[in-house]
């Protein structure tokens, strides 16, 4: 069971932001991502739509023997976890969820900005979250939905104008109401963090701290394969990939973001 590989996946390229920090952190073990491309964007998706993709992928990747899931896209985790949960109970599940805790314990003007997806910011788990945090924190939480900012991603603009121009968009009103922190709650933006960075810059001379919850999901993880003792001794882990859209994207992505060249297939639909 220690062998068998550890499955990964996202609405499309975004998720390769946590693969990275869950491949430092467990170089032994072989890596299975897989990238949905051919039905991103998630973020204008029903919940029934999201679903019904989360289950299909989790078992497409349990048909190749996974033996734990990461669910590295901040919609599916809020829109689908809790049914991925009830079809396995026996599979360790790691989700990802905007940082909200740990902004609130860094901000210093009791204001947050949180940029994500709509689905992300619409949905229950995310109100219930930040009204849980909220309350006992004083923290004020300011929802900004990134309208098109993945898909820049996807389409591989990391430093386009039109991908600046978006960014500065979403974070100009944030910090003209006194966010101090920024949460990244997609998976996609960490890969324009430069355009976020730059924005700032050029919009505060006072320092905005910014939250990326990559590497603690991968450290969540490294605990629940640890106490259950499905950590692989010896390795090094091989990385394999499959998208639901362009097999050539993909390999981009790799060979840019992380730089590595796994396989890659191309699947129909996965279910």
């Amino acid at each position: 069971m220690s062998d068998q590989p550890i499955g990964v996946f996202d609405s499309g390229i975004g998720g390769l932001s946590v693969l990275k920090h869950i491949h430092a952190c467990l170089p032994n073990e072989p890596l299975l991502y897989f990238a949905d491309s051919g039905y991103a964007p998630y973020g204008g998706r029903t919940e029934e739509e999201i679903t019904a993709r989360t289950l299909a992928i989790a078992g497409f990747l349990m048909q190749q023997g996974t033996k734990a899931l990461v669910v590295a896209c901040n919609t599916a985790t809020a829109a689908a976890i809790r049914a991925l949960r009830a079809q396995y109970p026996d599979l360790p599940v790691v989700g990802v969820e905007p940082g909200l805790k740990p902004a609130a314990a860094l901000t210093r003007s009791g204001t947050v900005g949180v940029l994500a997806t709509q689905g992300t910011l619409a949905s229950e788990k995310f109100k219930l979250l930040r009204d849980q945090i909220s309350a006992s924190t004083n923290v004020e939480f300011l929802p900004q939905p990134c309208i098109g900012l993945a898909d820049q991603v996807e389409k591989g603009e990391l430093q386009s104008a039109d991908t600046a121009l978006l960014v500065r968009r979403y974070v100009e009103p944030l910090v003209e109401r006194g966010a101090d922190t920024l949460v990244l709650g997609c998976t996609h933006y960490p890969f324009v963090l430069p355009l976020i960075e730059e924005a700032l810059a050029r919009l505060t001379a006072q320092p905005v701290a910014i939250v990326d919850t990559g590497e603690a999901v991968a450290r969540h993880l490294v605990r629940l394969l640890t106490e259950r003792g499905l950590l692989r001794a010896q390795g090094p882990g091989k990385i394999a990939a499959f998208t639901t859209g362009s097999e050539s994207v993909l390999k981009t992505a790799f060979a840019r973001l992380l730089g590595v060249a796994p396989p890659v297939a191309a699947v129909a639909a996965a279910g």
